[in-house]
């Protein structure tokens, strides 16, 4: 039986294993998929040990970036967005590979119009960097915000009023709103969304976050993570089964 699996920490109820089970299933494939919980990154060496027949990872937080270090190959999309979280596993080698950024891309083409030409990202992780490399490739300009000052990086203290009037795409690339703190939400001036904004978030649980249903009572856009994580996962099955 093939293995497969997911590092990150906490996992609780993973998209991953739950997505790939049912698919293993549906599919008659003779697969199973296993979730690994590992406190610190430095224990994936001896997952790999102890499971000499794993052919391929999902990574999931706070791993994304973490992980770089023990990859023996890098592909061109995790060189260049500096995250991975797909790896495949040949010979004891590990490869990176970055699906987040081709399921982000998938799913966002399908409501995007020639006038969401500016985006902010919301959310400075690895999953952040995945959706600053697809809009650099769609040629949208973007600003990236954080709680915290740092550098090339926005405040949400500077989201006044006039910048979310002329951003018209806003993704939410942060882990507020997902269960089981579903009461949170990102804090921007949401009473100037307009029905030109799309507000795209990449949590899934819930389906409809507080973020989504701001927008979605002021006539915007939304979608949430869903169709992203299916598409994510799709290209780390493609990946695991290529030569």
């Amino acid at each position: 039986m093939r293995l497969f699996g997911l590092i990150g920490y906490p996992l609780g109820h993973s998209f991953s294993k739950k997505y790939f089970t049912e698919k293993f299933e549906n599919e008659s494939l003779d697969c199973r998929f296993e979730n690994f919980p590992i406190e610190h990154i430095e224990l994936l060496p001896e997952i790999i040990k102890q499971h000499p027949t794993l052919e391929g990872l999902c990574v999931t937080i706070p791993y994304k970036e973490k992980v770089l270090p023990f990859l023996d190959e890098l592909s061109p999309e995790v060189a260049a967005i500096n995250a991975c979280n797909s790896i495949k596993i040949t010979n004891k080698k590990l490869s990176g590979n970055n699906t987040d950024a081709i399921g982000f891309e998938k799913s966002l083409v399908e409501q995007l119009t020639p006038y969401h030409t500016d985006a902010l990202i919301l959310g400075t992780g690895g999953a952040a960097k995945a959706v600053a490399f697809v809009l650099k490739k769609l040629g949208i300009a973007y600003n990236i915000v954080s709680r915290t000052a740092q550098p090339n990086v926005i405040t949400y203290a500077s989201l006044n009023d006039d910048v979310i009037k002329k951003t018209l795409l806003i993704v939410n690339a942060s882990p507020a709103g997902t269960y089981p703190n579903s009461d949170t939400y990102p804090q921007i001036p949401y009473n100037v969304i307009t029905d030109k904004h799309f507000l795209f978030d990449l949590v899934y649980n819930p389906p409809k976050t507080i973020f989504l249903q701001k927008g979605e009572a002021k006539g915007a856009a939304i979608q949430n993570g869903f169709d992203m994580l299916v598409n994510q996962a799709e290209a780390s099955w493609e990946i695991w089964n290529s030569l």
